[in-house]
């Protein structure tokens, strides 16, 4: 079932870099199989060579079953050594893993943010740990923890202010296959690749945010 799986999104990676498959309103995708009830998702592609890409919001036409682009392509950037090869994504590679993942929680600073997502707030303790030798290796925990090497959650170069959790990695957990890949604000005004996220300008992120709705199970696909 695994692997059937990882040829259907292979599949669907295709599909997208193919511009046959593009139209004025959206795409036209394959049958559905990561969930039938999907009917959002973020696309992001290279835009040339390096950590560049494009983002593009779309929704499933509830009518015609086709992807309508309801926002973008947005500016953005991916690991500073671009996107991984499907199922070649590891632990501190620079790489942006390719494939197609559940969006959300979302998460920030603030108390509240404008989302359609189920939101966490950060606080100083909360940490994701990247030490792929810790039982708790690609989580969202707090402090003090005995893991080796983790992230904090509440950062002070407000990279992450506001973000959203890309469920890579997650069901189940594989210890070196990548950890704490997010969408979140970019740095320098998008000259910066990340470690691994995708990143975007602070508007459009929020923008993204504003427009996710849990009830719709949105994805994000990620492919060269």
């Amino acid at each position: 079932m695994r692997l059937l799986r990882s040829i259907m999104i292979l599949c669907w990676a295709c599909v997208l870099s193919s511009c046959a498959t593009m139209t004025q309103r959206g795409w036209v995708p394959p049958p559905d199989f990561l969930d039938s009830a999907s009917t959002q998702a973020v696309v992001v592609r290279p835009d040339g060579t390096g950590f560049k890409v494009k983002v593009t919001a779309f929704e499933k036409n509830k009518v015609s079953g086709a992807w309508d682009r309801v926002m973008g392509p947005f500016s953005g950037v991916v690991g500073r050594s671009g996107i991984a090869v499907l199922n070649e994504k590891h632990e501190g590679d620079g790489k942006t893993p390719s494939g197609i993942f559940p969006l959300g929680p979302a998460f920030g600073k603030e108390v509240a943010l404008e989302t359609g997502l189920s939101y966490r707030q950060t606080f100083p303790d909360d940490v994701w740990v990247d030490d792929t030798k810790s039982p708790q290796y690609n989580q969202w925990v707090k402090t003090p923890t005995g893991a080796a090497s983790f992230e904090k959650m509440l950062r002070e170069d407000g990279l992450y202010d506001a973000g959203i959790v890309v469920q890579y990695n997650t069901t189940p957990v594989i210890p070196g296959r990548g950890s704490a890949i997010f969408m979140h604000i970019w740095r320098d005004n998008g000259r910066a690749p990340t470690a691994g996220c995708v990143a975007l300008e602070q508007r459009r992120l929020r923008e993204l945010l504003k427009w996710l709705d849990i009830k719709k199970k949105p994805v994000i696909v990620i492919g060269n």
